[in-house]
């Protein structure tokens, strides 16, 4: 069947994420049961993510709030690193693969080697008519719903609201998270799609008030600790991947080892607060970038920062789930990168990136019919 794929934009999964999330947060019992009675029946004292591009960085989004709640380690690893090594954690770990299109080669290899160990080859996936299901003995729907662009948005902020709805349901089926505890979680979860829709026309108006700053970005940092690394991650990626210009994701005291002798006034350097026990790390690298350039900006819901020109400050109230904080301030990226891609004229890849994808694949056939748009 042919897919409309008319008028479809990065900003239509955005605009759409707010209501998969309400929808998936009231389902989130049935949606995450397939992997959390995985969990149950294995008895698993910690967990590996296996994961590529925004998939593991919705991974890194989530993981913080994973260790949180199941109280184990939790490890995310890309496919390349996990295939090119010959560890492979025992049998005590929870391995999965994720990967939203389900059509991404390195994935697919990461599965067969689960599989050729003799270990439950477990996938999470957007797709479930992909070629997960060829090499796969578990293939779970996180419950993306559609999404034709290949610069994912809805599909990254869904992967992190699963991963962290499938901790918290495993927490409390095994007594781990209190009934009270549970609540009050929920209720945080709730707050999340109003949320997202605030930083959106939050983002509007910062994008508005710096454009020239925002049309000028080159070399850009993006940095944070926490769940804010995972966002930073995907920020960087963003930036990189729509704008073409080397964007760089740095846990913000790596940051501060060295790849800060390469700021000078024009380079750009976006903070993200985690608004936990980095908080105050984080602000003192914001003012210490402040000292170089000019285009260093703070993404922070501290409303203490109301008057800074040079911060954007979410206005989501008071935020008591730091952890969760990912899934309403992705956009903040997103946003910027599609609106400043689209002024600058850049969607197109350089003419030999046509050869490059010949000579290293990344992705099977199918993803033609899964992401039309890419």
């Amino acid at each position: 069947m042919e897919k409309n794929t008319e008028n479809v934009t990065m900003m239509t999964y955005v605009r759409e994420t707010p209501g998969q999330v309400e929808k998936n947060v009231n389902r989130r019992k049935e949606l995450v049961a397939p992997l959390v009675n995985e969990f149950l029946r294995g008895g698993y004292s910690s967990v590996l993510v296996i994961a590529c591009g925004s998939s593991a960085n919705a991974s890194r989004c989530a993981a913080p709030f994973m260790r949180k709640y199941l109280g184990i380690p939790v490890v995310v690893t890309t496919p390349g690193a996990f295939l090119t090594s010959d560890f492979l954690p025992g049998d005590d770990t929870l391995c999965f693969v994720v990967s939203q299109s389900g059509c991404s080669t390195n994935s697919l290899a990461a599965l067969d080697r689960l599989r050729s160990a003799g270990r439950r080859a477990v996938g999470i996936t957007g797709n479930l008519d992909s070629d997960f299901r060829d090499h796969a003995d578990l293939v779970v729907d996180y419950g993306v719903g559609i999404e034709y662009v290949g610069y994912v948005t809805k599909g990254v902020t869904t992967l992190a609201l699963f991963l962290m709805l499938f901790s918290l349901e495993a927490s409390h089926d095994t007594g781990r998270l209190s009934d009270e505890g549970y609540d009050h979680v929920v209720g945080e979860l709730e707050l999340v799609p109003e949320r997202h829709r605030t930083v959106q026309a939050k983002t509007e108006e910062f994008y508005s008030a710096h454009l020239k700053d925002m049309l000028s970005i080159e070399t850009n940092y993006v940095i944070g600790f926490d769940q804010a690394y995972g966002i930073a991650c995907e920020g960087a990626l963003k930036f990189g991947e729509t704008m073409k210009v080397p964007s760089f994701a740095f846990e913000a005291e790596e940051f501060n080892h060295g790849p800060n002798l390469q700021l000078n006034p024009s380079r750009t350097v976006f903070v993200v607060d985690d608004m936990n026990l980095g908080s105050r790390r984080a602000h003192e690298l914001y003012d210490a970038c402040r000292c170089i350039t000019d285009h260093a900006y703070l993404i922070t819901c501290d409303d203490a920062y109301e008057k800074d020109d040079h911060a954007f400050v979410a206005n989501v109230g008071k935020v008591s789930e730091p952890t969760l904080s990912p899934l309403y301030l992705l956009p903040f990226f997103q946003i910027i990168a599609h609106h400043a891609t689209d002024a600058l004229g850049r969607w197109d890849d350089f003419p030999l990136m046509r050869d490059y994808k010949h000579c290293a694949p990344s992705k099977t056939e199918k993803i033609k019919d899964v992401m039309p748009l890419l």
